[in-house]
């Protein structure tokens, strides 16, 4: 950070890191003991749609790649659209295999990034279920560095449960990177995984 930007008030943003993927399987025992909250297998990684053959071609090695592994159980990696136009790419593995999902994940971002996709990732996200088929995503922010919880309350619309977001949050505060800006905890509306 130069002068003129410490004068004028700027910052630098934060830098993606993938890294901090690898610390959901811990979190995950975490989020069990501190809320009830067990890994349901899914994941998917979001991402602004992109028209093209260079992006294409990625898409199919990404898919290709995690499609191979011989220990995937159930339906392959698939490509999927919200009603907002964001795309999704979707891993679904058993609630055991959750280093395995985290695997597939952080091969998506990595991919698209080498392939000078990373301006479009969004986020990454990691679904938990708890009792009474209460729902939770941990969403990792690919441009913060950084996770949230996102508990939409079931049969209620739109409408999230910030009371078990912030708990989460409290209790995932050794375990992962959180997001302290909360205007930047963005609902992730039918997001695949949830």
């Amino acid at each position: 950070m130069g002068l003129l930007d410490i004068l004028l008030g700027r910052t630098k943003p934060a830098l993606p890191d993938l890294d901090q993927l690898f610390g959901l399987p811990s979190a995950a025992v975490t989020l069990e003991a501190a809320a009830g909250f067990t890994p349901t297998g899914t994941g998917a990684v979001c991402f602004a749609t992109v028209e093209g053959a260079a992006f294409e071609q990625t898409h199919r090695e990404v898919q290709a790649l995690l499609d191979a592994d011989a220990d995937r159980e159930g339906p392959p990696v698939e490509l999927s659209q919200d009603t907002y136009g964001y795309s999704w790419l979707v891993s679904r593995r058993s609630p055991e295999q959750l280093s395995d999902l985290v695997n597939d994940l952080h091969a998506v971002n990595s991919s698209m990034e080498v392939n000078g996709f990373g301006p479009q990732l969004l986020c990454s996200l990691a679904g938990f279920e708890g009792e009474g088929g209460r729902r939770l995503a941990l969403v990792y922010l690919y441009k913060r560095g950084t996770f949230y919880p996102f508990a939409p309350l079931l049969g209620a619309g739109q409408r999230r449960d910030n009371a078990l977001e912030l708990q989460v949050k409290a209790a995932l505060a050794g375990d992962l990177k959180m997001e302290q800006d909360l205007s930047r905890w963005f609902p992730v509306w039918g997001a695949p995984g949830l």
